[in-house]
């Protein structure tokens, strides 16, 4: 696994995601969908398992999940599972910070 730096810091991630707002993120290739909810940060692939549609065009919901715009397949934000196993689960990406930056494990 290689830790691609994101932000400098994790206070500059806070202040480019905002909680409860997914937003889409290329990285090497791949579409993630980082968000945050409660406090922590959560990274996700952004195409729906459903469909394919953008789940960063998604809400989260007080449960952590992100909400699919289209059909409204819902996933966990922690394990990617789809909640009602109508779907396969969403690939998941770990973050981590420090003081050398904020990163995303691809």
């Amino acid at each position: 696994m290689n830790w691609i730096k994101i932000f400098t810091s994790d206070a500059e991630a806070k202040e480019q995601i905002q909680s409860e707002k997914p937003r889409l993120l290329i990285v090497y290739g791949k579409r993630i969908c980082l968000t945050r909810h409660n406090d922590v940060f959560y990274a996700v692939q952004d195409a729906c398992s459903h469909n394919g549609e953008s789940l960063s065009k998604g809400k989260i919901n007080y449960l952590g999940e992100i909400i699919c715009p289209f059909h409204n397949y819902q996933f966990d934000l922690k394990t990617g599972r789809e909640c009602q196993s109508r779907s396969n689960d969403l690939q998941t990406f770990p973050v981590k910070s420090d003081e050398t930056g904020f990163f995303i494990g691809i």
